[in-house]
């Protein structure tokens, strides 16, 4: 899928952060989302010179409309429109609040959205109300429902940490009944409000990437990892396809991957939050071509420790936006994978955080 892409010259996925401002106050939350919009988010006519920049990336350049909850924006409607005329590829990942009705999804869809994401982290009420803080599980449901209504291909996005992961065989299952194209498995960062939660440890990790895999074999929609690169490098060891190591590929912050906040400073990912430069200054493309913390982040020869030294790197590459969260330098070991390439004896990531592995194999043993 990534091997064609060149990724020195356009991201898969461009992400514009349009607001902050959100009525969830989630415990995860990258964005620490407030209830209202911040007073220098970029203007109308800033995100449509900002949307005409990404069409230079090359045609079907994927945009995703990311918050915060980019329904707080009056403007949204207009902005999808103008980036579907552009000849972007115009998505949306809209907060589960109230007011994501049937008739605000089917004008998303009608504005030329190609795509819409709705978090669940749990697979009942209980669950994924009592992880996100806030009573969103309804509305979620019942926006899924409007999506397929309006012939609008459904995202899940799921965040793996010590308190979800049993959960993930539950979840799987709601996925396959709302009808979801793609299952995206966020793999917790701390940073923003998600700093509170533990991570899994990363023997742990190991187990459910096997266990993705095996969804992504069995079940009609796609699985994807988000923060989690090392699920391409497990797949290829239970292949055995030794001939793919050095395959090009693996989309991370920085490689294939680039985030506008909502004041237009330019970021590898949301999860790393260290700009190369605003869109106010500086076009995208150019942000993301030409400098030199962009570049950096597409050489795996400047990874450092294990990742530097790992023969996956090239089809993996690591979580840049966890290794800057555990030692403040984006080219350093991802803490969260166990894997140690043979012959290395230098030091080993420091974990972070989580408690010891409940189960071996699957998220859940008994599944």
């Amino acid at each position: 899928m990534f091997d064609d892409l060149d990724t020195d010259r356009r991201p898969l996925v461009l992400i514009w952060e349009v607001t902050q401002a959100c009525g969830l106050a989630c415990r995860h939350c990258r964005a620490d989302a407030k209830p209202a919009r911040h007073p220098d988010e970029l203007s109308t006519a800033e995100g449509k010179r900002l949307l005409d920049d990404a069409a230079a990336f090359g045609e079907g350049q994927l945009v995703v409309l990311s918050g915060g909850d980019p329904l707080a924006r009056d403007d949204l409607l207009e902005l999808v429109s103008y980036g579907d005329d552009r000849g972007l590829r115009m998505t949306i990942t809209p907060s589960g609040t109230r007011s994501l009705t049937p008739d605000r999804v089917e004008a998303l869809a009608d504005a030329g959205v190609r795509r819409m994401a709705l978090s669940l982290d749990g697979a009942t009420r209980e669950r994924h109300d009592r992880f996100r803080g806030e009573e969103s599980f309804e509305s979620t449901l019942e926006a899924a429902e409007a999506a397929s209504e309006a012939g609008l291909p459904l995202q899940i996005n799921t965040t793996v940490c010590a308190e979800t992961v049993a959960e993930l065989p539950a979840i799987r299952d709601r996925v396959r009944d709302l009808g979801a194209v793609l299952w995206s498995v966020f793999f917790l960062v701390p940073v923003g409000r998600g700093r509170i939660l533990d991570p899994i440890p990363p023997e742990r990790a190991e187990d459910v990437m096997e266990w993705l895999h095996g969804v992504a074999e069995a079940e009609p929609f796609g699985v994807k990892t988000t923060e989690a690169p090392f699920y391409r490098r497990v797949g290829l060891q239970a292949d055995g396809d030794q001939s793919a190591i050095r395959r090009r590929g693996g989309i991370t912050a920085g490689r294939g991957f680039a985030f506008v906040s909502h004041t237009g400073e330019a970021y590898p990912s949301g999860f790393l939050p260290e700009s190369a430069g605003n869109v106010r200054d500086r076009s995208i493309v150019d942000l993301y071509r030409n400098t030199d913390l962009f570049e950096s982040l597409r050489d795996p020869d400047r990874l450092k420790g294990k990742c530097g030294a790992c023969e996956f790197r090239q089809v993996c590459g690591g979580s840049r936006s966890r290794a800057f969260a555990a030692t403040g330098d984006p080219l350093e070991s991802d803490p969260l994978c166990p894997y140690v390439p043979e012959g290395y004896d230098g030091a080993l990531p420091a974990t972070l955080g989580g408690g010891p592995s409940e189960s071996s194999g699957a998220p859940d043993a008994a599944d």
